[in-house]
């Protein structure tokens, strides 16, 4: 796999960077990183007492009087919510320079659960939908607000050849997924099934937002067993199985180094120990393995056609 390694995170002074979910984990680590580089950071979550207590202690340290520190409480299953957050980064900044979807939350119970009955079956699964909704659906109203967001401003993008491999971009949509995204995961299955939408999310706007006049970089990140709130109750079985873990300071390092480099699309970066490797690169390279060589070639074919997919949305309604 293609290590990644983390850039020089200075380049974040003066940038505009707006987030779900920084109040707590990744996502709080993530505000302090950016706030300690003098970036602009509007960060939004539900839990409203966290994210202002956060918002006071950083404004205390904040590198000039007129960086812009705000928690917005934002539900990130919600789509005016989010976009009340954008807004607020908008209106005090004039522009946004990258957009991260870090809220997130895990799944209680089985919905699959042996003991379930024809009666108790009828009770909808309330949590679980909440889970899809959060972990899934946030993302997909995130990354629309941020698509529109990030072409505004006087900050320019620049794209260097044609291609998307060989793009640049300052501007960027990064997701967080899990390593649950593209791995399974049992006793985890509508976390799963979001956290594997959320990659298919990132794949299926890397080539159309890099390859506009105003280009937007788009990656996932996939941590595995990070030491959160999630993880509760999995940290003896993990350490007597000397298993390595992350901190949630290394996922948010990551997530920064990713908004840097103006490089990098289309990644899903495993994060393991504070390091991070590539995974898309060994999936497309081993494709004529486990698909063949011949159905590989014909769907390479197919993807050529497809292009940045416009065709699929140029066609009439139910045709």
């Amino acid at each position: 796999m293609s290590r990644f390694g983390i850039p020089d995170l200075t380049a974040l002074r003066g940038q505009v960077v707006v987030l779900t979910g920084g109040a707590l984990g990744i996502g709080s680590e993530l505000v302090r990183i950016c706030a300690g580089r003098g970036a602009h950071v509007f960060f939004g979550d539900v839990l409203a007492e966290k994210g202002q207590a956060l918002e006071a202690e950083l404004r205390k340290t904040a590198s000039s009087d007129d960086q812009h520190i705000e928690f917005v409480r934002t539900d990130a299953a919600d789509y005016q919510s989010n976009l009340n957050l954008f807004d607020t980064a908008y209106s005090a900044c004039g522009r946004v320079d990258h957009a991260v979807s870090a809220a997130g939350v895990s799944e209680r119970g089985n919905i699959t659960d042996p003991a379930l009955t024809l009666q108790s079956v009828r009770e909808e699964p309330t949590h679980a939908m909440t889970v899809l909704n959060i972990d899934l659906i946030g993302p997909v109203y995130f990354s629309r607000i941020a698509s529109v967001y990030l072409r505004q401003g006087s900050q320019s993008n620049s794209s260097t050849t044609n291609g998307s491999a060989s793009h640049t971009a300052n501007k960027s949509l990064t997701l967080v997924s899990s390593v649950a995204g593209f791995t399974e995961a049992p006793g985890l299955t509508v976390y799963s099934t979001a956290k594997h939408g959320a990659i298919g999310l990132m794949r299926s706007l890397r080539k159309t937002l890099i390859d506009a006049d105003q280009p937007i970089r788009t990656n996932a990140i996939c941590p595995w067993m990070t030491r959160t709130r999630l993880a509760q109750g999995m940290e003896q079985a993990w350490a007597k199985a000397q298993l390595p873990s992350n901190e949630p300071v290394d996922v948010a390092a990551v997530i920064a180094g990713v908004m840097v480099d103006s490089t990098l699309n289309g990644a899903s970066l495993y994060v393991e120990s504070g390091r991070a490797w590539d995974v898309e690169p060994g999936i497309d390279d081993t494709m004529p393995i486990w698909l063949g060589e011949e159905r590989c070639a014909e769907w390479r074919k197919g993807q050529v056609v497809l292009g940045s997919g416009a065709n699929w949305q140029n066609r009439e309604a139910g045709s």
